[in-house]
């Protein structure tokens, strides 16, 4: 039998060893906020921890055949406020399962006095086979450090695990893990949320360089690195302080939140920009300033980043070296883009704009080299007023638009460099700009360039299949580059104040004029930026089966060149708003109105009661293939009028018909679900004798049981029932199964609409961070129809739980009569649209119409 590890601790001790360590932590808490030194609160951090280990290791009496060992963070000597203690117990191969229990009750104590410990307890050749198996271990350990017990064993360890250590491996494996950790982050840092610590351009970052020069045995700091002549002592200086300046925000996002948080999330900007002394101006609120300095460090970080991999790379693999020449001016050396004279850049400004477009034409090189990208970083100032007013660099960065390939890489390396917003000015001014508009999840340079990158996907054979009509339009595009200006400038005036749309047109103008474009094709990238939201509002916010909507569409529209491009750039930039604002919903929407809009230019429609009769036509079809024939809906399909006819397309028509001919005069409701043709959510038809509480009774319904709605169709039969569509869906929940669900939507529904059935009260829910720290002003727009005696209502307000609900009860309680509903999220920003009346069809009174704003106005 062994010594037992440990000896039992007093309950008075805990709680003297909690206080002590408590004490300590707000002292160090107090000292940084009065000094702002981030440096020496990460090492005193870890400092008081250590003599806090040690102590309680000497008055336990720990084994002396064991180690305690420092890893991780926590192993370098930096810890943050609320980090993990990341241990290491380390014992020789002999004990390796004989002390479980006296371990578990030495962690216990650890926890027991306040420590958040993250351990491993590992024998020598454990911890050899564990890191041999996993590179998160291997890193781990390879920035261990001896706290106290037996230091032989530690050395010994050192030795062994150094010795294993398959550096050329080491590097690729860490290569591969920052490529995963990006593709998280959809390799941007200008999300509008970013992780300081994971996205790219943060902490994880530089200490990937570090590792990775650990594991080479150049050294684990930036005075290392100089010493080994990978960068110099200014570059040194620069990434320190842009490393401090992202280890500060992080640890008083700790004290903040008093946890562990390495995300700038909206809870913490305003008042992190406050501790900062940043103060809201005229052009840029306080958390604005804020993020710009963050994401001005993380640009560095990616960019430093890039140059010290490169160099890394070449020292494990010292014999690559491989060199062809481009041109006069360029080779390419190991399949990198290099610049034969380390003076050209200087001498030859026009060479900037070059590079870029060589990467373009020459798709075997992967990027610039180390020396290019160092010098392309203090020559960027070169690309000033006189540089752009050259002839020869303006057909350059036109031919880099023009390319076939390598556009969106191309915009993006300019942007990262500081090229692309040092050419175009305006440009530069929304580098790093946040938007407060509630749907937008990217700052606008990056949601610009991702949708230029939704243009460049529609280019590309091997993409066809997401959007085969988008594909198809645009490989028939005459000019595609124009498209391209179109999705630089649209949101290029963002931040200014005044109408970006209108503002972006001036500068589009502008710069077409200066590059010699035509005068068509100025016109047309100028009236896309002034247009770019006409499509997506006409889609989304009106009734499509109005034929007087398609054709004042069409008279704004103009021709089909217009309508193509406006499509294209639609598509695209809503793709380009956040991950979860596109749906299958919104692009049948968007393909509807293109396809009815294409077909009245090209005179190849047939006015109202010729849609009206095609449509029945197709439903007739569909519905012969079921073996329902005329006779049996004739005296239905004579209940229904115009409207309902031209509001819903002939699928569905037919699918109502063949569901509801045994149910004509039903006494109970009647509720069917399916999956949507269009390929998103859950297509619901809900048939029940009308009355004016339906609306509101189901919007609580599929609220309180997780489901957005996204459009609703309200139709009154003569005979005085309703047909009521639901389109809803789901997004937070993909393991669910739909046949359960549809059937559960039946069933739940149809009795939540009985009489006898309560009606519930609007869901309350939490507001999401954005909502709660976005100032967002209601939008509220009443107008008549000029058609019938509705009016349209469009509201614009920051979205909530149980929001529909609401609107659904203000409606009913004011004796609002609702006809059809579009309801339109973008992210945490509800755009929804409503056709109403007064009940029994009537026109809404003035009286009544000033009163539901007002009502509008103060609940929400």
């Amino acid at each position: 039998m062994s010594a037992p590890l440990i000896n039992a601790i007093p309950e008075y001790s805990t709680k003297i060893w909690r206080e002590y360590l408590q004490q300590q932590q707000s002292q160090l808490r107090a000292h940084f906020e009065s000094t702002a030194d981030t440096a020496k609160l990460l090492r005193l951090q870890s400092a008081l921890v250590d003599n806090v280990l040690r102590d309680l290791w000497s008055q336990l009496s720990i084994s002396d055949e064991i180690a305690l060992i420092a890893v991780g963070g926590y192993g370098r000597g930096e810890l943050f406020p609320y980090s993990d203690v990341d241990l290491l117990i380390l014992l020789p191969d002999r004990l390796q399962n004989a002390m479980d229990s006296s371990i578990e009750a030495l962690v216990g104590v650890f926890w027991d006095i306040g420590l958040a410990v993250g351990h491993s307890v590992r024998s020598l050749s454990e911890c050899l086979s564990e890191a041999e198996k996993d590179i998160t271990v291997q890193t781990n350990l390879l920035e261990s450090r001896f706290l106290t017990g037996n230091k032989k064993l530690y050395q010994d360890f050192k030795t062994k695990f150094c010795k294993a250590l398959d550096v050329t491996a080491f590097y690729e494996a860490k290569i591969h893990e920052q490529e995963q950790r990006h593709a998280r982050f959809n390799d941007t840092t200008y999300n509008l949320e970013p992780n300081i610590k994971e996205s790219p351009g943060g902490l994880r970052d530089l200490q990937n360089i570090l590792w990775i020069s650990r594991s080479l045995g150049l050294g684990a700091s930036w005075g290392a690195l100089v010493k080994q002549g990978l960068i110099s002592q200014s570059e040194a200086r620069q990434i320190r302080r842009h490393e401090l300046h992202l280890e500060m925000l992080r640890a008083r996002l700790h004290y903040l939140s008093n946890r562990r948080e390495d995300r700038l999330i909206f809870d913490f900007q305003n008042d992190l920009a406050k501790q900062l002394g940043h103060v809201t101006s005229g052009r840029k609120r306080a958390s604005e300033q804020l993020m710009h300095d963050f994401y001005r460090s993380a640009k560095f970080v990616s960019f430093i980043n890039e140059i010290l991999l490169q160099l890394l790379h070449e020292r494990i693999y010292p014999s690559m070296h491989e060199t062809k020449p481009i041109n006069a001016r360029f080779d390419a050396c190991n399949g990198l883009l290099e610049a034969k004279s380390s003076t050209l850049l200087q001498k030859n400004p026009s060479a900037i704009l070059e590079s870029f477009l060589l990467l373009e034409q020459h798709p075997e090189l992967t990027g610039m080299s180390a020396n290019l990208l160092r010098t392309l970083h203090r020559v960027k100032k070169l690309v000033n007023r006189d540089f752009r007013q050259s002839a020869k660099n303006k057909t350059l960065f036109l031919d880099i638009l023009k390319q076939p390939n390598g556009v969106t890489h191309a915009l993006r390396r300019m942007n990262r460099y500081g090229i692309l917003g040092s050419y175009i000015p305006a440009f530069g001014k929304i580098v790093g700009q946040m938007q407060h508009d509630l749907f937008h999840v990217y700052t606008v340079d990056e949601h610009i360039l991702n949708v230029l990158r939704n243009l460049r996907r529609f280019a590309l054979p091997k993409h066809a299949h997401e959007f085969p009509l988008c594909s198809k339009l645009f490989a028939e595009f005459d000019s595609p580059y124009l498209l391209y200006l179109g999705a630089i400038f649209h949101d290029i005036a963002k931040g200014r104040g005044g109408d970006h749309s209108t503002l972006g047109t001036v500068d589009a103008l502008r710069f077409c004029k200066a590059h010699g474009l035509s005068k068509v094709d100025s016109e047309l990238v100028a009236w896309l930026v002034e247009s770019h939201l006409v499509m997506s509002s006409t889609a989304q916010k009106s009734d499509l089966s109005d034929p007087a909507v398609i054709e004042g569409f069409a008279r704004f529209i103009k021709d089909e060149r217009n309508l193509v491009a406006l499509y294209l750039l639609t598509v695209a930039d809503i793709r380009g708003t956040s991950p979860k604002v596109w749906n299958a919903w919104k692009a049948k929407l968007l393909e509807n109105l293109f396809l009815t809009t294409m077909r009245l230019l090209k005179c190849d429609i047939g006015g109202v009661d010729a849609e009206m009769l095609s449509r029945q036509q197709h439903a007739r079809v569909t519905l012969s293939h079921y073996g329902v024939v005329d006779k049996d809906y004739a005296s239905f399909w004579k209940k229904l009028d115009k409207n309902y006819f031209l509001r819903y397309e002939s699928q569905e028509i037919a699918w109502h018909t063949r569901l509801l001919l045994s149910h004509i005069k039903s006494k109970q409701p009647i509720v069917r679900a399916r999956l949507s043709p269009a390929g998103d959510g859950i297509q619901t038809l809900i048939y029940i004798k009308d009355r004016d509480d339906l609306f509101a009774r189901i919007c609580v319904f599929f609220e309180r049981i997780g489901y957005n709605i996204l459009e609703a169709k309200i139709h009154t039969t003569q005979h005085g029932y309703a047909i009521d569509s639901f389109l809803v869906s789901n997004y937070g929940d993909n393991s669910v199964s739909y046949r359960d669900v549809l059937s559960y939507i039946e069933f739940e529904l149809a009795q939540k609409l009985h009489h006898s059935c309560p009606l519930e009260t609007p869901l309350q829910g939490r507001v999401s961070r954005q909502v709660k720290h976005t100032p967002f002003k209601i939008e509220i727009s009443i107008r008549a129809d000029k058609n019938s005696n509705n009016h349209i209502l469009n509201v614009i307000m920051a979205d909530r739980p149980g929001l529909l609900s609401k609107l659904a009860h203000l409606f009913l309680n004011l004796g609002i009569h609702l006809h059809t509903a579009k309801i339109n999220t973008l992210g945490n920003r509800a755009e929804d649209s409503f056709m109403i009346s007064a009940k029994d069809g009537k026109q809404l009174e003035a009286e009544s119409v000033k009163r539901l704003e007002d009502e509008l106005l103060s609940q929400f």
